[in-house]
């Protein structure tokens, strides 16, 4: 039985996102997003988030954000747990992003479309302003227009 447990978060980097590869030589980047959530009483309480991106995503993401940029994250929840050595049980949710894009609310950016990477399962990434054949080459089907 498959369970649906996507979720979108909007709130602040908070820590410039590491990329690193796996022994395997894919692409990962981890960051952290906190946002506020105000109570009745106008309290607020931060709510701190780990993040996670693979392939092509982890790259751009480590290219196009730093600290303190307004982020909306889509993605799917995964839970872990451990015990430390000292026999302390720990649990950690992360949020495994599908697509994160910086907040248009209180700032613009400017997109530029990247050349693919290759070894990305989810299709092509070319740039939209191809300055080598000048024309834009086809979209994917994962493309909205």
């Amino acid at each position: 039985m498959a369970f649906d447990n996507t979720v979108t978060i909007v709130g602040n980097v908070t820590r410039d996102p590491e990329l690193r590869f796996t022994p395997s030589g894919l692409p990962v980047c981890g960051f952290g997003v906190a946002w506020n959530q105000r109570n009745r009483d106008g309290e607020e309480t931060a709510h701190f988030f780990e993040v996670t991106c693979w392939q092509s995503l982890a790259e751009n993401v480590s290219e196009s954000i730093t600290k303190g940029t307004r982020v909306i994250v889509y993605g799917r929840l995964d839970w872990s747990s451990w015990e430390t050595e000292q026999g302390e049980k720990r649990n950690q949710v992360k949020l495994i992003a599908d697509e994160v894009a910086a907040s248009l609310r209180w700032s613009t950016v400017d997109v530029t479309r990247n050349e693919s990477r290759g070894g990305d399962a989810g299709g092509e990434n070319t740039s939209m302003n191809d300055s080598s054949s000048g024309n834009n080459p086809p979209m994917t089907e994962e493309e909205p227009f």
